[in-house]
């Protein structure tokens, strides 16, 4: 990986990351950073193989000790910014780093669980200021990369812990870097691109998928701290690619700025980390003539699909494999694959399927079957044509009366409605099905649309037991940072919906 991604960089004089003020850090300058932070890492004591933990906010120095963790043989260990003390107490315990890096504002509440657990406390914030950059301005920027394998480790990700405590996915060098190669054959990457990333970089999207992906290549990134539909619209100009999450856009298209003229140099635009809207889809191409890229991927596997470049990128649908990315989807009880068309489990096998959970064996072993293949818990089916939809995660499946309920299906249905923004549907307890279909709506501004109305008009479009039995309306669903719905935070809030008073 480092071979791959950081030392040529060494030798580039061209700007690597250009900054939202215009200024711009050179390949040779994040190389010659990236080394003096490594030697910083090795001051504290890091080997081959221990982790380096970051919890703070996007910026050029948080990359460089990323591609410095490359450098020296750790495990680079992002944490989301909007993780609690406690929750980071959880992950320092389990991942035992020697090193992690904070939020200056942060250090006082954490340095005395570093301090129980031996952990070096290093800061660094947005601006490029704490005590991570102090220590690199005084280290030599010259560093000898360790020679890794490609199984060796290279990061641990953790899951969000929706179901239970959040598990650490393993992934090595080979994973991380035989998925960049597949999505520059499959995405048309080169040097001459230049990525707009607004993405986080605690995330797979914003450091696997858009870091890798152009430091693979060569190309550029216009490297915003986040997304600010402002910033973004001034940048677009000199942007040849863009990837986000949903939200990223339909915010784009609520503002009559973006515009068919903005965006009519642009090479491609790319959506993940939650299901992109159908309405969306086509709205997007309605307004700018660029057909939104859709692909799918986890923590666990990174990216295993995608829409295709050339050719049909079908709203609601994620594509087809990625090369060297196996897929089937299978019955979710006999774990045999269902007839085409048919909705199951989705299962992935090949180079970019992570090496386990961190210190969790026995979960490991009932996620992988016996030929290699790991079980995503997502429930997807794939058309006559070989395009995947995924249905949905097998946990939000609803089974009402003894029948399957898949929310998508309904959400679908309900999203197609005038007056509907969106909508979530989840199953909540019911004293006669077991399980109610409760739906919760965000209505279109201006709409005065009843829950009847919308009963009504399911009626003729889903089966009896397909149909709510409860909706509700919210002036917003609850996301998490990367804009997944959160139907966990859903079923609590309405857990009580057919409960008699």
């Amino acid at each position: 990986m480092a071979d791959a991604l950081v030392s040529p960089l060494e030798l580039r004089g061209d700007a690597v990351l250009i900054r939202p003020d215009g200024s711009e850090m050179s390949g040779g300058a994040l190389h010659r950073l990236s080394g003096r932070i490594a030697n910083v890492l090795t001051e504290a004591g890091v080997q081959p193989g221990d982790r380096v933990a970051m919890q703070t906010e996007k910026s050029a120095e948080a990359l460089a000790l990323y591609l410095a963790c490359l450098r020296t043989g750790a495990l680079f260990l992002p944490l989301n910014t909007a993780y609690t003390t406690a929750e980071l107490n959880y992950f320092l315990g389990d991942a035992e780093p020697r090193v992690a890096v904070c939020a200056p504002a942060a250090e006082a509440t954490l340095r005395p669980v570093a301090e129980a657990m031996g952990i070096t406390l290093l800061t660094l914030d947005g601006a490029a200021t704490g005590t991570l950059v102090e220590r690199a301005a005084e280290a030599p920027e010259e560093f000898t990369t360790v020679a890794r394998r490609s199984d060796d480790l290279a990061a641990i990700l953790y899951t969000s812990g929706t179901t239970g405590r959040s598990k650490g996915a393993m992934l090595s060098h080979e994973n991380l870097l035989s998925n960049a190669d597949a999505l520059v054959e499959t995405w048309r990457f080169s040097a001459a691109d230049t990525l707009l990333h607004a993405l986080p970089i605690f995330h797979a999207h914003g450091l696997f998928v858009a870091t890798n992906v152009l430091l693979r290549v060569g190309g550029r990134m216009i490297f915003l701290p986040k997304f600010d539909v402002d910033t973004v619209l001034a940048q677009l100009p000199r942007a040849t690619a863009m990837m986000g999450v949903p939200t990223f856009f339909s915010r784009l298209l609520g503002d009559v700025r973006f515009t068919r003229e903005l965006t009519g140099h642009m090479r491609l635009f790319i959506s993940g980390s939650a299901p992109l809207l159908a309405e969306t889809h086509r709205a997007f191409e309605a307004r700018t003539g660029h057909r939104i890229l859709e692909r799918y991927g986890m923590s666990e596997t990174t990216m295993s699909t995608s829409n295709p470049y050339d050719g049909g990128r079908r709203a609601g649908t994620v594509g087809f494999p990625l090369p060297g990315v196996e897929l089937r989807v299978v019955d979710t009880e006999s774990g045999v694959e269902v007839p085409q068309g048919e909705i199951g489990i989705l299962e992935v096998r090949g180079p970019n399927v992570f090496k386990g959970y961190w210190r969790m064996p026995e979960k490991t072993a009932e996620e992988f079957r016996e030929d290699g293949f790991f079980v995503t818990g997502d429930l997807a089916r794939i058309d006559a044509d070989g395009y995947i939809t995924i249905v949905g995660r097998a946990k939000d499946l609803v089974i009402s009366g003894g029948y399957n309920v898949y929310p998508k299906e309904v959400e679908g249905e309900i999203d197609r409605l005038e007056g509907v923004a969106e909508s979530a549907v989840v199953g909540v307890p019911h004293a006669d099905f077991g399980e109610g279909v409760v739906a919760i709506v965000v209505r279109e501004s201006g709409s005065g649309l009843t829950a009847q109305e919308i009963q009504v008009a399911l009626q003729d479009r889903l089966a009896r037991f397909k149909q709510p039995k409860a909706i509700f309306f919210m002036g917003e669903l609850p996301r998490n940072t990367m804009g997944k719905v959160q139907k966990n935070a859903l079923r609590e809030i309405f857990d009580d919906a057919f409960t008699e008073p």
